[in-house]
């Protein structure tokens, strides 16, 4: 770790021009992908998947997603090519999201699910190197919680947009087509934000490289079990729409009011994050339980406060555990420890939609009895690790 440097206000001002700008970027690619994820369970269905291939495909594309940033992050820390490794994952968003439209069978779906997963694989530890090198002037979990909540923002926008069209068309797969644009205008985004990094960017070396910390393992084995229990939104809306619960146009409102809620809870933790710290995980988790009981158990009105639970919760990981991780990580080693997280974080998560989907056509109160008892060892670990995590950060300033 690196000791804290007094930041100026005008490297304050280009740090926040900076994040927003990968913000935009995000913004854009959560339009498309998070626009063709609100579709995806009930255009699985359309296509003749059962719910266990629905887990089945939703936690295989997320493992993919997560645990190939164990490698991406490895290579971004060697190569220190963080911003071709981006660009290449942004652009396999480009071409693979509209391609869901021709895509014929849930098989071929699938794959191209995975390959737009593995694009964002690639992408993702080397933007969170390049975020986290300003999110430290301004404050790693406002910073983070900043950059999630335009995500988020693009998250609404997407799913809104497949709201209207599957409204007018009444159909899953010409819907893909529409997300071409924001495909597009996401790359040309990262082309802009590579202008207005700021000149001072450089990772600081430390003179000993230091081995990530049994304290982070523990963190990384926390935040999988979190994973572990949290389902997946895609089994979610299957369900909805197995039951009819809601009309179909109806599921991707839901998304978009679910990633307007993540968004503002992004926000907000991460300004508690930065005077409170990890304890506004535990809380956010606390809440996200409730998903569980009320989205598989509940009727048309409870679906609607499960899924502002589960946005809350997801909110709560998005601006804390990355935040967490570039608290504690020095840059040296932080492409390779956003990798491991990602990476655990991605199988656990494949894991718990695997063994979700199953679950799914045995007993629906089993399903959830799995899902909140993972979620509670989850946050009880963070909890346990409440004072060493504060302790670290102390010590790094």
């Amino acid at each position: 770790m690196t000791a804290a440097l007094p930041v100026s206000e005008h490297d304050r001002r280009g740090a926040i021009k900076f994040i927003i700008c990968l913000g935009a970027v995000s913004l854009f690619a959560d339009m498309t992908y998070e626009g063709a994820y609100s579709i995806l369970g009930p255009y699985l269905k359309e296509l003749g998947a059962t719910a266990a291939q629905v887990g089945l495909i939703a936690g295989l594309g997320e493992m993919f997603a997560a645990s190939l940033r164990y490698f991406s992050g490895r290579l971004a820390d060697r190569t220190k090519a963080y911003w071709t490794i981006a660009l290449l994952g942004y652009g396999l968003n480009l071409l693979v999201v509209p391609a869901l439209a021709f895509a014929g069978s849930w098989q071929a779906a699938a794959l191209l699910v995975v390959i737009e997963r593995t694009g964002k694989a690639l992408r993702g530890p080397a933007r969170d190197v390049l975020l986290s090198e300003q999110t430290h002037k301004v404050g790693h979990g406002w910073g983070f919680g900043l950059h999630a909540a335009m995500d988020q923002t693009g998250a609404v926008l997407g799913p809104l947009l497949m709201v209207v069209t599957v409204a007018r068309i009444h159909h899953f797969a010409p819907a893909f087509l529409r997300l071409a644009f924001p495909a597009a205008l996401a790359f040309v985004a990262m082309l802009a934000a590579r202008l207005v990094q700021p000149t001072d960017a450089k990772p600081p070396k430390p003179a000993v490289p230091q081995p990530l910390s049994k304290m982070f393992w523990m963190y990384i084995v926390a935040a999988g079990l979190l994973a572990l229990g949290f389902a997946d939104f895609p089994l979610l809306s299957f369900h909805f729409q197995n039951l009819k619960l809601v009309a179909p146009e109806t599921i991707p409102l839901l998304y978009a009011g679910a990633m307007a809620v993540t968004g503002a809870t992004a926000l907000l933790c991460g300004r508690l994050f930065d005077r409170y710290g990890i304890i506004v995980l535990v809380g956010g988790t606390l809440i996200s339980l409730f998903s569980l009981p009320l989205g598989f158990l509940g009727g048309p009105t409870a679906i609607v406060v499960a899924v502002c639970c589960w946005a809350i919760g997801l909110g709560a990981q998005d601006a804390t555990l990355r935040a967490g991780i570039a608290q504690v990580v020095s840059m040296h080693k932080r492409g390779s420890a956003f990798g491991a997280f990602n990476g655990v974080y991605g199988v656990m998560w494949f894991l718990g939609s695997v063994v979700m989907g199953q679950l799914y056509d045995v007993s629906l109160v089993t399903l959830v009895a799995f899902g909140v008892a993972a979620q509670l060892v989850g946050a009880g670990i963070f909890l346990w690790l409440r004072r060493p995590l504060a302790a670290a950060v102390e010590a790094a300033r």
